[in-house]
């Protein structure tokens, strides 16, 4: 698997709970340092800041209303307004309220309305540097010391002052709340007065329009000859004209209703012409009034009855009977006369209403025209009477608009605001709140270090624990060696830090794929990193174990392991690869019998290639047949190629690499380097690991420290000087 990808892999595995306790107990020097930087600081500006008083001043605010019900019985014809309450904090806030309230302050304080104290401290609240402020500076000082809240679901506002003494800040919140009050009433008050003359104007100009309509109306009634007598009333009366009209239509309705009703009853008689007796006796229920018919019909009834009874008593030649019978004819003779002068008269009285139906006629066309003609002579008269009932009804609008605005005017309207508790000093300070100051910086201080130790451990991208190890270069971890380890040999057999080594060399031999492969050098990616160490107590448990040993100081430039056993680099490696002395003379004995060591010796600057020579892979060849290990300290991989041809050139390679000190891309970029020469890389040591920090490595490393510590009875204590090889 690329390495690179493995790296990306361990990126994106889950952290346990205990890696981030890791992290923590890791960073726990900056977090601690972040924490009580804050704390003490939070804890300094909190005591050195000046105490601050607070007052309020609570007010309660209606949208433009009169205390009772105006003209209109209207209270609030706007409807509810969502952003009402908002807009007023913004006016409060605004600079025609603050202004007022800085004047409002400081003729309180020429009129000496406050106490002397209070008095002198808003005076020397409005100088800065012996200068008094400009208007504008002033509103601010003000504008700052301002907090506006409101009662949620009402429409209280809580104006809150915050100031360098209990009686500043209660006359400046009483002062807010008194101008903002005065500022609604006169806003109001000049609003509707304002309107009242603006109507007034419009009302003076439609007077004018109405005498000139007036005027307009009675030259058109002179000229138009209009009988308009109730002109200046609401409506206007009948004409002449009109009603002639009227009353002559009405008289040939009737004249031709009855010249009708004529014609029908005088051809329903002449009918019954041929049946007088049905026609004589058919008048008189027709309508037709006659006495003199009626008398006759009588007559002729008593007569035909005095017949019918002589008939009874006398003969047919009696002359009672023939008197009787004569009398009767006589008045059938009459009734028929009678009949036919009505029918004449019926007929010369239908001709008569023919004529007057006919006259009227002509009458009622000749009115119908005239009243045309009058109507279309009188049209400019009506249009500008018309024009004058328009501006009289406006003006009449305005008259009333006027009159219920200047009732509105009159009325109170202290409940647009109203004062509901004024302001009290408070002698207790709320500003700065100490408890509440510290306790912030110490959960600020606490998330902040937590925070920056979080920061810090995502942006370090070296080795932190054996799993990072394993999936990031592919290669097994063989050893794990805490801090503070010093040279075995000072410390003797049984130091704590043996163990750790022992695993190591118990790690490496079971590595070994063949028995016969015995030379092990010993790389890292940078300097500092710890393999000049571990070369010398890795070689010093091997010879302890009984097996010849030999330690090569390969790293020709800044050899270490000389120091380590204390005696002269005058000759060793480079001797012998320059000639210059035999294997015997260079290879030196310690004091351990079966541990030899074998100096870099001076490096001319004409031989720096000299590791990639034939006589340093004789060199290795023949080593190897006189011990058992041979163990090669070898300079940094990164930027010096001595090590990368020493990898090449022995039978294994081992990588160290130190806790939390390069990136993992460089211990990479190393492990690359080994592979592409051809290096055998049988595994990784990790070094320098701080047990007290990471629990993680505990089971590695220190179950054995601590057992060997009860063995003597006593507590560890660190034998090395703090900070390992530093090559």
């Amino acid at each position: 698997m690329d390495p690179l990808k493995a790296q990306q892999q361990q990126q994106e595995t889950k952290l346990h709970f205990l890696d981030y306790w890791r992290i923590i107990r890791i960073r726990k020097t900056v977090i601690l340092a972040v924490f009580f930087l804050v704390v003490i600081t939070s804890t300094v500006v909190t005591f050195l800041l000046t105490p601050a008083y607070s007052s309020t001043a609570r007010i309660k605010v209606e949208r433009d209303q009169t205390d009772i019900s105006g003209i209109s019985g209207q209270q609030n014809p706007l409807g509810y307004d969502p952003y009402f309450i908002q807009t007023e904090f913004e006016v409060i806030k605004s600079e025609v309220i603050l202004t007022n309230v800085v004047a409002d302050l400081e003729n309180g304080v020429k009129q000496a309305s406050y106490a002397p104290a209070v008095g002198e401290e808003i005076r020397n609240m409005f100088v800065y540097g012996g200068r008094p402020l400009t208007d504008s500076e002033k509103m601010e000082v003000v504008k700052n010391r301002i907090d506006l809240r409101t009662v949620r679901n009402t429409s209280l506002i809580d104006i809150n002052v915050y100031a360098g003494s209990p009686g500043v800040a209660a006359a400046i919140a009483n002062s807010v709340a008194r101008t903002y009050q005065k500022y609604r009433l006169d806003q109001r008050k000049m609003l509707t007065t304002e309107g009242i003359n603006a109507l007034q104007d419009r009302l003076n100009e439609q007077a004018q329009k109405i005498h000139e309509a007036q005027t307009n109306v009675d030259y058109w009634r002179v000229k138009c000859k209009v009988s308009d007598y109730m002109a200046g009333g609401s409506q206007p009366t009948v004409l002449i004209t009109a009603e002639t009209l009227r009353h002559l239509e009405q008289l040939r309705i009737e004249s031709q209703a009855q010249l009708v009703s004529q014609q029908t009853l005088l051809e329903k008689l002449n009918t019954m012409k041929e049946d007088p007796d049905k026609l004589a006796g058919a008048i008189p229920t027709s309508g037709i009034q006659d006495q003199l018919l009626n008398s006759l019909l009588e007559q002729r009834t008593v007569a035909e009855q005095r017949l019918v009874s002589l008939k009874k008593d006398y003969g047919p030649d009696a002359k009672e009977l023939q008197q009787a019978s004569n009398m009767v004819d006589d008045l059938k003779n009459k009734i028929k006369e009678r009949v036919s002068d009505i029918l004449a008269g019926l007929d010369t009285h239908v001709a008569s209403l023919g004529q007057s139906l006919t006259n009227l006629q002509t009458e009622v066309e000749k009115a119908v025209k005239t009243d045309l003609d009058k109507a279309a002579e009188s049209q400019p008269y009506w249009e500008a009477k018309q024009r004058l009932d328009d501006l009289q009804r406006f003006s009449q609008v305005l008259f009333m608009k006027i009159a219920g605005e200047k009732t509105d005017l009159g009325l109170p309207k202290n409940s647009m605001v109203e004062v509901i508790d004024t302001a009290k000093p408070i002698m207790k300070p709320v500003k700065p709140n100490k408890a509440l100051n510290i306790g912030l910086g110490i959960i600020i201080g606490l998330v902040v270090g937590v925070g920056l130790a979080f920061f810090i451990e995502y942006l370090d991208t070296s080795v932190k624990t054996i799993d990072d190890v394993e999936r990031a270069l592919g290669a097994p971890v063989l050893g794990v060696v805490p801090q503070n380890v010093g040279i075995l040999l000072d410390e003797g057999a049984e130091s704590p830090h043996a163990e750790a080594y022992r695993v190591l060399r118990t790690n490496l031999l079971f590595s070994r794929k063949d028995d016969k492969l015995n030379t092990l050098a010993v790389v890292s990616a940078g300097a500092g990193e710890g393999k000049s160490t571990t070369v010398f107590n890795l070689a010093a448990v091997f010879a302890q174990s009984g097996q010849r040993i030999l330690m090569v100081d390969s790293d020709l430039r800044r050899p270490t392991l000389h120091k380590m056993l204390r005696v002269t680099n005058s000759i060793g490696l480079t001797n012998y690869l320059l000639k210059q002395n035999t294997l015997e003379e260079v290879i030196q004995t310690t004091s351990l019998p079966s541990l030899d060591f074998m100096a870099s010796g001076k490096l001319p600057s004409s031989s720096l290639g000299i590791l990639s020579s034939a006589q340093m892979r004789d060199l290795i060849g023949e080593l190897k047949q006189h011990y058992d290990f041979i163990f090669f300290d070898s300079p940094p991989v990164m930027g010096v190629s001595d090590a990368s041809i020493l990898a090449s050139e022995v039978d294994m390679t081992l990588q160290v690499i130190q806790y939390r000190r390069y990136p993992q891309p460089m211990n990479i970029r190393a492990k690359q380097l080994i592979e592409k020469v051809g290096g055998n890389l049988v595994g990784i040591v990790l070094n320098n690991i701080n047990m007290s920090q990471d629990e993680s490595y505990y089971y590695y490393s220190g179950y054995y420290h601590d057992y060997y510590s009860r063995n003597e009875d006593q507590e560890p204590t660190p034998t090395g000087s703090g900070e390992q090889d530093k090559v």
